[in-house]
């Protein structure tokens, strides 16, 4: 029996992780969210590093990225993971409160997924969070992954 999809949540905001996973509760979501705090703990996390070296194999069903973070930012961990044959198949939604075109324009030339501007009001934002989450996780299909052995 396979196991339920995993999200990776990856925001440097301590108050649009706690939104959005009240948004996931609200949903009922019985799958794992794993969250993150900046892109250099969602490399680790992917790549098996560091606090996340003994983690389970599966990787996630989505990672849902916020651009502008410490350390490495969102443009970065998305040209990681899209340039990476063993991770690139992930979908990668970029949830960002930039309206710059050129960080739009920057993310799709780097293969993301989707592009979603992060509504300022809880409402929505709930009801954004609900519909990402409701796409990548149940109704999205996956190619068969394939198991790569080592990252680097």
């Amino acid at each position: 029996m396979s196991q339920p999809k995993r999200i990776l949540f990856v925001d440097d905001s301590t108050r649009d992780t706690e939104l959005a996973l009240a948004a996931f509760e609200e949903f009922r979501l019985v799958n794992e969210i794993v969250t993150v705090r900046d892109g250099a703990e969602a490399l680790d996390y992917l790549y098996r590093r560091g606090e996340f070296a003994e983690r389970e194999n599966e990787d996630p069903a989505v990672v849902m990225l916020d651009l502008k973070m410490p350390k490495v930012d969102g443009m970065e961990v998305l040209r990681q993971i899209k340039g990476d044959p063993g991770l690139k198949t992930i979908p990668v939604v970029v949830m960002t409160s930039s309206r710059e075109e050129q960080d739009l324009i920057r993310s799709y030339a780097l293969g993301v997924n989707a592009y979603v501007v992060k509504p300022v009001k809880f409402p929505e934002f709930v009801a954004a969070v609900k519909g990402v989450g409701a796409f990548w996780l149940m109704l999205n299909e996956l190619p068969p992954r394939q198991r790569i052995v080592s990252r680097p």
